[in-house]
């Protein structure tokens, strides 16, 4: 919660990219904050580095997270897994892609962030933290997770007969809560769910793994 206060009071910042073709449809993205981003300045050429410095205990321990998760994830059915740099734990070493902060409201295209494969597949995987509630720009109430939408979906790529006969990839939905942080692999399909009242706030950070 010591986080949050000041983002939600200043440090918030939304900066409006383009993206060639649209993320999720939405060729203008105004709803987020970026503190890294990647190469060549994509998406923006202005990272806020002072919500970077404000963030960083919360980054470095979503980079530990991240490592141990995919060191697991990836244990038994990759077999690139000799190939990626280990830390003196075994875990892979990793490193922050792009990272920025969404605010999310029901006003139209800031709601959600419909179906998408982030970094349009060319990272080896990201995270999602849900964060906590926002208290300081409306009632707890108001801002509660509960009973007006959000979470995230999954199209895992196992495929799963419906009623009809068809196989298609298996839709897994996530009820997300304040704290909760979802790891996703590379070119994993997945949404951020519509929420129909208050604001919602989330980081997301893209992963390389050194190789």
């Amino acid at each position: 919660d010591y986080l949050i206060p000041s983002i939600v009071a200043d440090l918030f910042q939304p900066q409006t990219v383009t993206y060639n073709g649209g993320v999720a449809n939405i060729k203008q993205w105004k709803i987020s904050c970026y503190l890294e981003v990647m190469e060549s300045g994509i998406p923006c050429t202005n990272p806020h580095e002072g919500l970077k410095s404000h963030c960083r205990e919360l980054l470095d321990t979503c980079n530990n997270l991240f490592a141990s998760w995919y060191r697991q994830q990836h244990a038994c059915n990759d077999k690139t897994t000799s190939s990626y740099k280990v830390d003196e734990e075994g875990n892979p070493i990793v490193s922050r892609l792009m990272t920025f902060i969404t605010r999310y409201t029901p006003a139209p295209d800031e709601n959600a962030l419909l179906k998408h494969v982030d970094g349009a597949g060319k990272v080896d995987g990201s995270v999602v933290v849900a964060l906590p509630i926002d208290r300081w720009t409306a009632s707890e109430e108001e801002n509660s997770f509960e009973g007006h939408g959000g979470g995230l979906t999954f199209w895992d790529g196992r495929t799963k007969r419906s009623a009809n006969g068809t196989r298609g990839p298996e839709e897994i939905v996530y009820d997300t809560r304040s704290g909760d942080i979802a790891f996703i692999d590379r070119a994993v399909w997945h949404q951020a769910n519509p929420i129909t009242r208050g604001t919602r706030w989330a980081l997301v950070i893209f992963y390389k793994v050194e190789r």
